[in-house]
């Protein structure tokens, strides 16, 4: 670390400001992971510029078996592509440092070349115990994003990583081609997803299409299922350059990239609290215990407090927790019985905490937290529920659901949100 006279002292202006390129955000963590963020696996990461460019472009091309092909295998120093094509031929693709390139590794893996470490997301789940029995679709070394260190800073993805040895390596299975220009090209096993939004990361945000981004960047349309041999169709008009709000599924996680222009439009966390200050300020009341509803503090967003608003998802409407109309069927269902009817309007259905939104980063506005996902009762803006609500995540090798963006769970009913109705205070 620099100490506060060195930085004076220094002659060359970089050293002062910090580069932001952007942020990857996990989705299904309110802000953090259940266990806590530690070291490389968190809920959010940030890319900054390397004090050192570390990217890498193609180069040289050899068909093995010949001593240049084994040879750039076994260098250590050397990055390399591999395709297999049969068991007695492999094209090896020698790639050289690119100094106006950082790169950015992500996946499952723990070995030092991921930059990002990233576990299956558990829909709704409080802790990472639940993920530890199933058996990870993500890949270990996932997926990278080379980040153009001039202005604009573009950041474009590609599919697969290089492992400790430097080395992509597509086996006999792996789908892979020759380009027309004599390239090789090919895909993961369970793919690199991409979805851009059209019009941005804003209010008038609409859902893209979801294409698939090969190991050399280009991009194809779906293949039948995520593992399927078969190739989609290339999409040459689109780009795997990422934008505010770009998705990126990689089969057990799914990734949002925020970039550092976008974030600087996004609420901020003091921004949410002052919100939940201000709901919590108007004294909202409970429309039959009469007791005052409070919020809790973002940090306790785990097990809900005697304060802690409830809603009728049906309706919408907001009271304490109570046990009106908990028919005796569903007393044996626990708090959160799933069929409720509403004290105000008599609508049946799911009766369940309301918890907000704490990440930042999924809000598309600034606007008060209005509207609550259902099942699961998270709280955010109109516009931001409005959005999540249209968006299909990939969820398995060949199904799509709109999902709660800070639980992961899938959502229910008409819409997929309901607009709060809050009884304020009768003095």
């Amino acid at each position: 670390m620099f100490s506060p006279e060195q930085d004076k002292i220094s002659t060359i202006p970089s050293t002062k400001v910090t580069v932001k390129y952007g942020e990857l955000i996990v989705l299904g963590y309110n802000g953090s992971l259940p266990n806590g963020d530690r070291g490389r696996r968190k809920s959010r990461f940030g890319l900054f510029k390397r004090p050192k460019a570390n990217g890498v472009k193609p180069s040289t091309m050899h068909v093995a078996c010949t001593p240049q092909a084994a040879k750039a295998i076994s260098n250590k120093d050397q990055h390399s592509i591999s395709y297999t094509l049969s068991r007695i031929q492999t094209v090896v693709v020698e790639y050289t440092h690119d100094s106006n390139t950082d790169m950015f590794q992500i996946g499952r893996s723990t070995e030092s070349p991921i930059d990002f470490v990233v576990t299956d997301t558990v829909a709704g789940s409080q802790s990472n115990m639940d993920t530890q029995s199933v058996q990870s679709t993500i890949s270990r070394f996932a997926c990278r994003i080379m980040c153009q260190r001039t202005p604009p800073h573009t950041a474009r993805i590609y599919a697969a990583g290089f492992d400790s040895s430097k080395n992509i390596f597509l086996g006999e299975k792996a789908a892979k081609w020759r380009t027309l220009d004599g390239q090789m090209d090919g895909l993961t096993t369970n793919g690199v997803l991409v979805m851009h939004p059209r019009h941005g990361f804003t209010q008038d945000s609409k859902p893209g299409v979801w294409r698939e981004i090969s190991v050399c960047g280009n991009v194809f349309t779906l293949r039948e299922t995520r593992s399927a041999q078969q190739r989609g169709k290339m999409v040459e008009a689109e780009s795997q350059e990422l934008v505010d709000g770009s998705l990126i599924d990689l089969c057990g996680a799914t990734l949002l990239w925020r970039t550092a222009e976008g974030l600087s439009r996004t609420p901020t966390l003091k921004h949410l609290e002052a919100l939940r200050q201000e709901i919590n300020a108007a004294r909202p009341q409970c429309p039959v215990g009469f007791n005052t509803l409070a919020f809790p503090s973002m940090r306790r967003k785990d097990t809900p407090d005697e304060k802690q608003p409830w809603v009728y998802l049906q309706c919408g409407h907001v009271h304490g927790y109570h046990d009106w109309g908990n028919h005796r069927e569903e007393r044996q269902e626990g708090r959160e019985g799933r069929q409720r009817e509403c004290p105000m309007c008599r609508a049946r259905g799911p009766y369940v905490p309301l918890w907000l939104g704490c990440e930042a980063g999924f809000y598309l506005d600034a606007a008060p937290p209005t509207h609550a996902f259902s099942p699961c009762g998270h709280v955010c803006s109109e516009k931001t529920a409005a959005f999540w609500s249209q968006i299909p995540l990939p969820h398995g090798t060949h199904t799509f659901h709109a999902a709660c963006p800070f639980c992961a769970q899938q959502l229910s009913g008409e819409q997929g949100y309901v607009r709060l109705i809050f009884q304020g205070p009768l003095d």
